[in-house]
């Protein structure tokens, strides 16, 4: 699959979950964050480090990251990576997507 950088590319996105293909060239980062579900990292290629209560987690293909919902954390490309992120229940509470289908 072409990934570009800054491009994710959204695999499926159903009421269960939304999976979403990352490519995250060495040296960036997606910047401390947080996401209104629970989410799952997963390293299909490269290596990372990850973030998350101060604490810091690295590893390459098939290291996986769980975060609560609003759990703030940062995921560092340290070489090319590929990853796997898996959002659910998709659309989280709060989300703002939840807010517009509300208004409606």
């Amino acid at each position: 699959m072409d990934v570009k950088p800054h491009a994710p590319v959204v695999l499926s996105s159903e009421g269960e979950g939304r999976a979403i293909a990352i490519n995250l060239p060495a040296g960036e980062a997606l910047q401390e964050h947080q996401v209104h579900e629970r989410a799952w990292v997963v390293v299909a290629s490269g290596r990372v480090e990850i973030e998350a209560n101060g604490e810091t987690a690295s590893g390459g293909p098939g290291l996986l990251a769980v975060f609560d919902p609003r759990e703030r954390h940062e995921v560092r490309a340290t070489e090319d990576s590929r990853l796997l992120l898996v959002l659910a229940p998709w659309p989280g509470v709060g989300h703002p997507s939840e807010q517009s289908a509300a208004a409606e």
